[in-house]
């Protein structure tokens, strides 16, 4: 431990670098594919403000159980048919897959694609299942 204090100390511009760099890293990395919530603030924003629910993940696990009303689009081609969710612009698109680690990079795909309010479910659909909340089995 006292290394880690000499080395600092020896090599502030280095260590200050490497902790900025380390921040923005950081932000830019929340911030990409979205705000995240939870997932009583999806079902506050599905049922307040009509909100899309995006299930990015493969059609055997979106018919394995979804949330209600959510629609399909695996990750592997979204990009490819962005436009069938032009029409969903002006509204809050929620992003969701297993375990979030898709719907920050989907996220920034649909930000790119002119959607500006994206958020990502927090923790997807394990963590919905895990909350207890309702899912929907069949129709892909």
């Amino acid at each position: 431990m006292d290394q880690l204090f000499t080395f600092i100390g020896n090599h502030p511009f280095l260590v200050g670098t490497f902790v900025v760099l380390l921040v923005l890293f950081i932000r830019n990395e929340t911030n990409r594919g979205g705000q995240a919530v939870s997932a009583q603030e999806l079902v506050n924003l599905v049922n307040g403000e009509g909100a899309l629910v995006l299930d990015v993940r493969d059609a055997a696990e979106f018919k394995a159980g979804h949330i209600v009303d959510a629609r399909n689009m695996p990750y592997s081609a979204l990009e490819s048919r962005l436009g069938e969710l032009a029409k969903y612009k002006d509204k809050p698109v929620v992003v969701a897959c297993k375990i979030g680690q898709h719907s920050g990079m989907a996220g920034g795909m649909l930000r790119k694609a002119g959607f500006e309010n994206v958020k990502k479910l927090k923790g997807g659909i394990t963590e919905w299942r895990n909350q207890n909340l309702p899912v929907v089995k069949g129709k892909a």
